[in-house]
């Protein structure tokens, strides 16, 4: 009876460790494609798998999700060139979203492609990340892991932001500690500002400098406040968002050429045209004329959809 109960205490145990254990629910898929005939393709599936394996399993922060409340997020990492070295330069576009209240449906968090990821890969190597040591013995071995530990916080600093009042900060704190430990070598890059305009870097900046403050207020407004509220109170909601908008252009009339501008639209642009699309007049011209200033992307559509 006591062996039995004590198997019992194991199996209960184990089950919350394995509940407990992921904030994410993440799919990572790999694309080859473009690699000629002669790369034995076996070995991505097995990067797959080490992959997904990694994103999964890891205790990513001290909280505990229900199952209900991981955050969905896909990453596609597309294979763009090869070397006999096990070399690979390469693409990855990161996606997540999070439910709305009282509905089925999620709103978008991140849709973003980082196209400077090169790293080393030998198949069935283990997959290493250390928060004390991300540029680890071999910067090209660590940094395809120290980049989607990147991503992974910036999503669920989206995630909390979106629920509370700048409480993401404590994992945009970790991306920053990834950068200033980051993997340096000759062909590792996106970890520095000289490295270009729309990298990691800058996205980690604009997330904990204080300058761009008001984007943390933007996204609480703009999911917390509206798009949870467009249920019960559409009119609210709207007003939220178009509240979203108001602080996105302080931040854009500060900073003109801020990463986070863009980066906080992309993905979203359908969905916030079926926002403002039943709005009375007055209120969607506003929204127009501020969406086709913030967002020139998608400036055609916004001129198209809320006339």
């Amino acid at each position: 009876m006591r062996g039995k109960g004590q198997l019992l205490i194991i199996l209960i145990t184990t089950l919350y460790l394995q509940s407990a254990a992921q904030e994410i629910q993440a799919r990572i898929t790999i694309n080859s494609s473009q690699i000629s005939s002669q790369v034995d393709k076996k070995v991505f599936q097995t990067l797959q798998t080490a992959l997904n394996n990694f994103l999964n399993n890891r205790k990513w922060t001290t909280e505990t999700f229900q199952s209900n409340e991981k955050v969905n997020c896909n990453f596609l990492l597309t294979i763009n060139q090869a070397s006999e070295a096990n070399i690979y330069k390469a693409s990855l576009t990161v996606q997540a979203a999070r439910p709305v209240y009282n509905t089925s449906y999620e709103t978008p968090l991140i849709n973003f492609l980082d196209d400077a990821v090169t790293f080393k890969y030998v198949e069935y190597q283990a997959l290493e990340f250390n928060e004390n040591r991300v540029g680890g013995s071999d910067a090209l071995a660590s940094n395809l892991s120290a980049t989607l530990a990147f991503y992974v916080y910036i999503i669920l600093g989206l995630d909390f932001d979106s629920f509370t009042l700048r409480g993401g900060d404590p994992y945009f704190q970790k991306t920053q500690l990834i950068v200033n430990n980051a993997p340096e070598g000759r062909d590792v890059s996106g970890w520095r500002a000289f490295d270009g305009l729309r990298n990691r870097y800058w996205l980690m900046e604009n997330l904990t400098n204080n300058r761009y403050a008001l984007i943390h207020d933007a996204f609480y407004s703009y999911y917390r406040l509206g798009m949870d509220f467009m249920y019960e109170n559409e009119t609210a909601a709207r007003t939220a968002i178009m509240n979203t908008l108001s602080l996105l252009n302080t931040v854009k009339n500060d900073i003109p050429n801020s990463m986070v501008i863009p980066f906080f639209f992309q993905g979203k642009a359908n969905e916030i045209v079926r926002v403002f699309k039943k709005a009375p007049p007055e209120e969607k011209r506003q929204a127009q004329e501020m969406l086709m200033k913030l967002d020139v992307t998608n400036a055609n559509l916004y001129k198209q959809e809320l006339r």
